[in-house]
């Protein structure tokens, strides 16, 4: 049974109709005879979507208790029995209640589809993992519940429910999304036109990001090589030269006037000749490209033009922008230049923009090099010179400037070979050396009209000249081939230099390294392949580009690193002379890779330290302040049973209490350090639903002292969205800390107000505050900061506060008292919405 497809509906919001839409492509199905059914929907009593679930078969829910309160969960046991057709699950990103059967309902989805079982779902932008702080910042609430990203990129479909901010707030208006009573809250908070587009935005450019997924997968299945102008992409072409940063601040500003747009600068170190480029000029690049919101990249290409557009189209690019040429007038009889052949050869799907700098005419440093691969052009222009050159200036010679001499007529044929053996090499030049001899001796050297020789002087300088033509093409040749091999260990020396210093610097991960392999050989996938021994089967460690391969026999070139690793590359066949850079890019994935877990391990070991020091502090704790409480509460039962003593009705009455607080301090001190133990483990879960203060501060403050706390809570505050019980031990911790240092003539005042999307809870004492430095310090665990008191607990009270209000999104900081003491403010959120879970 083959694994079933998923296809979810993104929001940027509750309410847009993601849960309308999947119902409606349930009935679409169910009509054309697919087995629906509903694994889990939730209507959240919203009339339109409610009547939309007749119709359609339910399957039972399965109901958990926790924390005294009944709650129901998908059963994903009765949907696999029951192995619909197509499963409707509701809301992605959702946290099951604890007892269920996965801790995610995503994860429930997982065992659905594995079992073949297409699965239709939902999920709001917010709740995506990758845009949880963005989220954040835009709204000012941190959602708990979140899907990893790649979880909904995998989904065989994903379609965008997209709705106006206005519109939404309509909808609000008209009660078709919240009870009335709660939509001034909402429409004044959460659903600000500001933060729905915001979010609206978010869900736009990620599926935008999806689409262009799909669309460079689609292009590499089908081979398409023409650029499909669906999104603004500009390629910067860069030389190295001071007007790189003209190309790409200009570059930029062409893509801030498209939504979306995106700049690519590119270095093409060219294999056919040596270039001055400054390291320190390119890293300046790359960082103002990177500043202003692109990326750059760095291939390697034997011919400069054709390696730009190859990797212009590999991108799907839309515009080129080029510098104008820094050449001088005369250096444009060597050739069109870079600029002029790109925008020749760039076609009617790539627009070519050529910009204006201070260094237009300037020169170039060094004159381009020649190297050993010149092309089919120059090939051609060689065999040209070399043969229609001897004609030319036999027809010259003989019908323009007759009888200057047969040492003239030689010179004259040895500039053209000199010439073939610039432009086309060694073998034009030979074939233009036997071709002149021939037309020398034919029609220069008497007897002329037979290839015959009469004067013996003639025949030595035909040799002569024969052998100074091959000198001379031998000898360009041969300054090619060295060019060439120059421009060739340069090229690889800047690569080599690059990838050493990146690593070395820890700037590149393993999938960034790979990357920059694909673009330097544009290669189609690159992968690391690992095994753990020669009989078993090869698996992929890291891997980029599309399909790449998964065992060595299968790729166009493998890499071996040791006995076990291999690196693989698929898309076409590499030159011999390129293994060479092959093997450092092997050599340093395998460092990379070797980073990676050891950077892992390194994190793994952190936290045994962490761990092993969280239990040397709590064992220092323990064997001094709960000895303490066990000590008094072993000398008053010694001293009730003592026969020796006629203890008075006071005196029995005192040891008593006595005993009664080490029992209450040994309750709390252990409670603490249960509660810790819940945060470090990270088993604590909240349960998020709508709480009045004055119902739980009231609770919270019943284990201190009558008469010193004094209460301002207004009864017109609104709901907050916590968990009950957490917010209650946080509440106690913070007031038994504050009497505790508290002169026992100035309660402590508790007060709450309300502050826009947030309500502020201020724990108010006299004592002797804290100096700034240590404000964050008191919450970290076994911190007991000034003159506390011997036994007054192991300093777990206020670490224990802000771990369960972390888990709680609210915040707890401390503030100095204005005229002495502390004041420590607990910022809790204003409720939006009434699901019994937290986040939409």
């Amino acid at each position: 049974m083959g694994r079933g497809k998923l296809r979810i509906y993104l929001g940027a919001a509750p309410g847009v109709g993601k849960t309308y839409a999947m119902l409606s492509e349930a009935h679409r199905r169910a009509e054309r005879g697919t087995d629906v059914v509903v694994g889990f929907v939730e209507h959240h009593k919203r009339p339109r979507t409610e009547v939309m679930l007749h119709g359609l078969e339910l399957v039972p829910r399965r109901e958990l208790e926790y924390r005294e309160a009944t709650f129901t969960e998908m059963d994903v046991d009765a949907v696999l029995e029951r192995a619909p057709a197509v499963a409707l699950v509701d809301e992605l990103a959702h946290t099951n209640v604890p007892g269920s059967r996965n801790a995610k309902r995503w994860q429930d989805v997982e065992e659905l589809l594995k079992a073949g079982i297409d699965v239709i779902s939902t999920v709001n932008i917010q709740h995506l993992e990758s845009l949880g702080d963005v989220v954040e910042s835009i709204t000012g609430v941190r959602q708990r519940e979140t899907v990893p990203d790649e979880v909904v990129r995998r989904a065989d479909q994903i379609e965008l429910v997209d709705m106006s901010p206005q519109a939404l707030r309509r909808r609000m208006a008209h009660g078709n999304i919240y009870q009335p009573d709660k939509l001034d809250a909402a429409l004044s908070n959460y659903f600000r036109p500001g933060n729905l587009t915001a979010l609206r935005e978010l869900a736009l450019l990620w599926t935008a990001d999806r689409v262009d997924e799909y669309l460079q997968q689609y292009r590499g299945e089908h081979n398409i090589r023409t650029t499909w102008q669906a999104r603004e992409r500009i390629v910067v072409g860069l030389t190295g030269g001071p007007e790189g940063r003209t190309l790409i601040r200009r570059a930029s500003r062409l893509a801030e006037k498209g939504a979306g747009g995106e700049v690519l600068a590119v270095y093409i170190a060219a294999n056919d000749g040596l270039q001055t480029v400054s390291p320190k000029e390119l890293a300046l690049q790359r960082t103002l490209a990177e500043d202003l919101g692109g990326t750059f990249h760095h291939v390697i290409g034997d011919d400069v033009p054709s390696a730009l557009l190859e990797f212009a189209r590999g991108v799907n690019a839309t515009q080129i922008v080029l510098g104008v040429s820094r050449r001088k007038p005369w250096q444009y009889m060597l050739g069109p230049g870079v600029s002029a052949t790109v925008a020749r050869e760039s076609g009617p799907d790539l627009d070519v923009h050529m910009v204006t700098h201070d260094n237009v005419a300037q020169g170039r440093g060094l004159p381009i090099a020649r190297g050993a691969r010149l092309g089919r052009a120059r090939i051609i222009w060689g065999w040209l010179a070399g043969i229609a050159g001897p004609a030319l200036l036999t027809l010259l010679l003989r019908g323009v400037v007759p009888d200057i001499g047969l040492a003239n007529d030689m010179l004259l044929f040895l500039t053209a070979t000199v010439a073939a053996a610039l432009l086309g090499g060694m073998l034009p030049a030979l074939a233009s050396a036997a071709f002149g001899s021939l037309l020398l001796n034919y029609f220069f050297t008497p007897p002329l009209g037979q290839f015959t020789i009469s004067n013996p002087k003639n025949i030595v300088a035909i040799v002569i000249f024969v052998g100074v033509a091959v000198s001379v093409a031998s000898v360009v040749d041969l300054a090619a081939r060295r060019t060439h091999q120059a421009a060739r260990l340069r090229a690889e020396s800047e690569i080599l230099s690059f990838l050493a210093g990146s690593i070395l610097r820890g700037e590149n991960s393993l999938d960034a390294l790979l990357e920059r392999l694909r673009e330097t050989f544009t290669m189609d996938s690159v992968a690391l392949l690992e095994r753990t021994s020669d009989v078993e089967p090869w698996t992929c460690t890291a891997a980029v580009g599309a399909r790449p391969v998964e065992r060595p026999e299968d790729a166009d070139v493998d890499i071996p690193v040791g006995e076990n690793l291999a690196l693989v590359l698929s898309g076409r066949a590499l030159p011999a002379e390129d293994r060479r850079v092959l093997g450092a890019f092997a050599a340093q994935a395998a460092v990379a890779l070797d980073r990676q877990r050891l950077v892992d391990e390194a994190e793994g070991a952190r936290k045994l330290a962490e761990g092993d020091r969280f239990r040397t502090a709590l064992l220092a704790a323990v064997s001094h302040d709960l000895r303490t409480p066990l000590a008094g509460i072993k000398a008053s039962v010694t001293s009730l049973r003592s026969h020796d003593v006629d203890w008075s009705e006071t005196d029995r009455d005192a040891l008593l209490e006595g005993i009664e607080d080490g029992a209450d301090r040994l309750s709390a001190l252990i409670g603490n350090l249960l509660d810790m133990s819940r945060l470090n483990t990270g088993t604590v879960v909240p349960m998020i639903r709508e709480t009045d203060l004055d119902e739980v501060v009231p609770m919270a403050i019943g284990g201190v002292p009558d008469g010193s706390v004094e209460l301002d809570i207004p009864e017109t505050l609104p709901m907050v969205a916590v968990d009950r019980g957490l917010l209650e031990r946080v509440v106690a911790n913070i007031v038994e800390n504050a009497v505790k240092y508290s002169p026992e003539s100035l309660p402590v005042l508790v007060s709450a107000s309300s502050l826009h999307d947030r309500v502020e809870l201020r724990v108010v004492d006299r004592g002797p505050g804290v100096p700034d430095a240590a404000k964050e310090q008191i919450f970290e665990p076994f911190q007991r900061l000034g003159d506390a008191p011997r036994g007054a607990g192991v300093g777990l009270g206020l670490a224990v506060a802000r771990g369960f209000t972390e888990a709680i999104r609210a915040t707890l900081t401390a503030e100095d008292t204005p005229g002495g003491g502390l004041t420590m403010v607990l910022t809790l959120p204003r409720t939006t919405d009434s699901e019994p879970s937290a986040g939409w």
